[in-house]
């Protein structure tokens, strides 16, 4: 057992040990299936924080030859599949994790030298009759050993793109580095020594032109999870199960953590991050400082064709049309908008459906990331908007229709580029952004489907919220008015007849002349919330139930006076 051939399973085995692990040993009933094959080289590519090394570890563990992993996948899903006896602990291992030799070199360039280095060192300590002193080539090495003892290697490389990250404008280094690979995976001698080659990082493999430098590896990317779909993140029932375990709302971990979505499994969550709130007990961010942070300030920083744009839409709930493919894998041949928005979906923050070819932010967490972003970037405009939506929300709920016309035409001028309203889609979008705060207290459903017709945007209050359901529908070149009796006729409230609480019908126009918003607020009890939210509140909390009473039937008086007509409530 060495440090790089046969390592051993004790890394996996601290995984196995951990409160918290999520089986995804099926990743190797997988990789037993092209064992061997021409189909034996594979990249696998995943944001950080997305369970890369263990999958690289646990693939260590059961190939390695060294020891008896048995204990440790006996009770996992591989333990059932045909191949599990056949394959366990049968093969060389090589376990090679680039960050660690870029640490140990000092340099870029000196990567490929200090690896074959140590590895060709633990090789000639287990094959002392087979490499000689003279040998300074890994891939002669494994040639060497596979010609005189028939011997063949599972390889496995982890951060397998350290150097086109954090040497990023090393090309020199990484076309260096780029050549040992094709050495060592693309020679004639290496189909006969490897079983098995698998990598893993955060980008797929550089592109030259538009050929992978590695062409020969089968890619399973963020952008085509394929058929290692499953092994990406923790599923919804894997977080459902957890949350059930750990008594932690769902949908709060849903909101925080979901969006990442794939065709074969469905929703995607980040597992890190599931992970730790499920053990603190706390929803929150957990997203880390890493250079991928870094990363993302620099490029929306650019603003390649628009970016600015595409971030405020997809901030106000909007998705983006993207072209994925002529991006070149790597962090410095940016060229566009698209390269751009690919890059932040290999890095985790952004998602992206395959299907409608579209990027779009999946979550609460990675919505806090680009925020904090912006704020320390040259985005201030924008980020005064956002800190603006929790006065526009106040109002809102405060019943000041005046006051939210004036927020929004506020946001309107500061962020004209892509607020420049041609039809209500921009409208929903604008006014998604304006309300962006609410995220924290509010489920946001576009186009609910309610009484006789769609409701534009609806605001259900989340769990752990005392705030008041809202219903939104929006006008273009159209009074404020016309929403709220669209509100009202089509009956758009009564998809919230069970809710229990107060419910604000708030109709919101916009004038293409005059470019100014309008706002009219009602409120509106449901029989079954009306009742039920006041009875279970005088029930618990009196004074706090008068002090609500009190509150709404001074709206009430409010509205009358200003529109000369009662809110109709049906308590």
């Amino acid at each position: 057992m060495g440090i790089y051939l046969n390592p051993g399973n004790e890394a996996f085995e601290e995984s196995v040990n951990s409160e918290i692990y999520q089986d995804k040993s099926g990743l190797i009933a997988f990789t037993n299936k092209v064992l061997e094959t021409e189909q034996k080289y594979l990249c696998v590519s995943r944001p950080r924080r997305f369970g890369k090394s263990m999958a690289a570890k646990m693939l260590a563990a059961y190939y390695d030859k060294s020891c008896n992993s048995h204990r440790l996948f006996e009770n996992l899903q591989i333990a059932l599949d045909f191949s599990y006896e056949k394959q366990i602990n049968k093969s060389s291992v090589l376990y090679l994790d680039i960050s660690w030799f870029r640490t140990m070199a000092g340099n870029a360039r000196q990567v490929q030298t200090v690896l074959q280095r140590e590895v060709i060192s633990e090789l000639r300590t287990e094959y002392p009759e087979v490499i000689d002193k003279e040998v300074d080539s890994l891939p002669l090495a494994l040639a060497n050993i596979n010609q005189a003892e028939g011997e063949k290697f599972v390889v496995i490389i982890d951060e397998w793109d350290c150097l086109f990250r954090e040497d990023r404008f090393d090309e020199k280094a990484q076309e260096e580095y780029i050549g040992f690979l094709r050495g060592l995976f693309k020679s004639a001698p290496a189909s006969k020594y490897i079983r098995l080659a698998y990598m893993t990082g955060i980008l797929p493999v550089k592109k030259y032109g538009t050929q992978s430098a590695l062409n020969n590896f089968k890619e399973f990317t963020m952008v085509n999870p394929g058929a290692l779909s499953e092994y990406v993140g923790f599923t919804e029932m894997e977080v459902c199960d957890l949350c059930g375990r750990y008594h932690m709302e769902f949908e709060e971990a849903k909101h925080w953590y979901d969006g990442y979505y794939f065709s074969r499994v469905g929703s995607v969550y980040s597992p890190r991050s599931v992970v730790e709130a499920m053990l603190s007990r706390e929803f929150g961010n957990y997203w880390t400082g890493t250079e991928t942070y870094e990363a993302l300030k620099m490029y929306i920083d650019m603003d390649f064709d628009g970016l600015k744009d595409a971030v405020i839409g997809m901030l106000g709930g909007q998705r983006c049309k993207i072209n994925p493919q002529k991006f070149q894998n790597d962090m410095t041949g940016v060229r566009s908008r698209d390269d751009v928005m690919t890059l932040l979906i290999h890095l985790g923050y952004l998602a992206y459906d395959g299907k409608e070819q579209e990027a779009y932010i999946p979550n609460q967490e990675v919505a806090d990331e680009f925020e904090n972003a912006m704020e320390s970037s040259g985005w201030e405009e924008i980020a005064r908007s956002l800190r603006a939506s929790e006065a526009l929300l106040k109002a809102t709920l405060q019943g000041d229709g005046e006051a939210v016309a004036q927020g929004l035409d506020s946001i309107h001028a500061a962020n004209t580029s892509v607020l420049a309203y041609h039809n209500e889609l921009s409208l929903s979008c604008a006014i998604t952004l304006a309300y962006y705060c609410a995220r924290k207290d509010y489920t946001l459903i576009r186009e609910m489907p309610a009484g006789k017709g769609f409701a534009d945007i609806a605001f259900i209050p989340r769990k752990h919220s005392d705030k008041p359901a809202m219903v939104v529908e929006l006008k273009w070149d159209t009074a404020a008015e016309g929403a709220i009796s669209q509100i009202r006729s089509r009956e758009y409230a009564g998809a919230l007849k069970e809710y229990a609480g107060e419910i604000l019908l708030v109709g919101i126009s916009y004038d293409k002349k005059d470019r100014k918003h309008k706002c009219r607020i009602e409120s509106y009890f449901s029989r079954v919330g009306a009742a039920r939210c006041f009875c279970a509140l005088f029930a618990q909390k009196p004074e706090t139930a008068r002090a609500k009473m009190s509150a709404f039937c001074s709206f009430c008086v409010h509205h009358v006076a200003l529109n000369g007509e009662a809110v109709k409530s049906n308590n």
